[in-house]
């Protein structure tokens, strides 16, 4: 019984000495700049997001939030850095669909989506748009099924890279067909969307963060938004389930993750100030201006993001793999 009682003491004061840290440690965290770690180049969609949320989120926090941009091999570079940095709190990872797509698409990677990080949270959305070159012959989705389905052979269809958001609504557009289109992957959204503008290429899908305001300009075509409710950035544009694609949806999400390891009360403290940015409201106004969607707040948890993520592993693998794309 003494022996007991002993072992019992011991375990209390080392649960005592844990809480007592936890707690020192969420009331000095964070003592320095942190890093987010965006896995495209800087000016994309992502980074658009990152940096806005960063500057945001350092009012909370105190201290710098800065974005630093690690590009390649489709975000999975990124992901494995952040997988193998130090679990100190000051480095965290953000990044998009790519996280849920990588298990298909790559035969090795450095990284497990599901065991290998801590769960923060989830931050916005962002709808997709499909855009044609501004001298494309079909005026309306209607049209565009119609032009398409006679001219399959010689339709060219951009994105931004192999397993880029661009890539995976590419490839439901032309499932939704029936059509095999010359596909054109490039080295990241600008460049696509650039040679789209310069009538290089006829199709391209690409997220409202990038395409609101050449769409307003009308230096693109406009077919739909890929949501299944229209948008208040764009809200006398179609969806492309309107136009006559049924259930046509992809939307860019953005999860916020650390390194496995990361304490809870720094997963806390750095998850308190996402939830706070989000509903700040120069933040707010500017993910609408950019057609972004703030998360619902049940989606702003870690065990939100956990769950999302699985549910999208389980969406894309299936499609990835049906289409044969992968990358070695």
């Amino acid at each position: 019984m003494q022996l007991s009682i002993q072992r019992l003491t011991q375990w209390s004061l080392a649960t005592l000495g844990a809480m007592a840290c936890s707690l020192t440690l969420a009331q000095t965290y964070p003592t320095k700049p942190i890093t987010l770690v965006v896995p495209f180049a800087a000016g994309g969609p992502t980074d658009i997001v990152a940096r806005t949320l960063a500057s945001t989120m350092g009012k909370t926090l105190g201290q710098t939030v800065v974005v630093e941009n690690k590009v390649g091999a489709g975000g999975t570079l990124a992901a494995g850095y952040v997988a193998k940095a130090n679990p100190d709190g000051y480095t965290f990872l953000i990044h998009h669909n790519g996280m849920s797509t990588a298990p298909a698409l790559y035969r090795k990677m450095a990284f497990n989506p599901m065991t290998d990080f801590e769960y923060v949270s989830q931050a916005v959305d962002v709808p997709m748009t499909l855009l044609g070159r501004k001298d494309l012959p079909a005026k309306n989705m209607q049209e565009l099924s119609t032009y398409v389905k006679a001219n399959a052979k010689s339709i060219n269809l951009a994105n931004a890279g192999l397993g880029a958001v661009s890539h995976l609504c590419g490839m439901l557009f032309q499932q939704a067909m029936g059509a095999d289109l010359t596909t054109v992957p490039f080295s990241g959204t600008a460049p696509a969307l650039n040679a789209l503008l310069g009538g290089q290429v006829d199709l391209l899908c690409d997220q409202t963060t990038q395409t609101t305001q050449h769409i307003k300009a009308g230096t693109v075509k406009l077919y739909g938004v890929t949501t299944k409710q229209r948008i208040r950035a764009l809200p006398d544009a179609p969806t492309l389930t309107e136009g006559g694609l049924k259930d046509f949806e992809v939307i860019v999400w953005h999860g916020i993750y650390a390194p496995k390891g990361t304490p809870p009360a720094v997963i806390d403290k750095f998850g308190s100030s996402v939830r706070t940015a989000l509903k700040d409201p120069a933040f707010m106004a500017r993910m609408a201006d950019l057609g972004a969607e703030i998360v619902p707040e049940s989606k702003q948890t870690p065990e939100g993001l956990r769950t999302w993520l699985q549910s999208e592993i389980n969406k894309w693998g299936p499609v990835i793999r049906a289409a044969g794309v992968y990358a070695d």
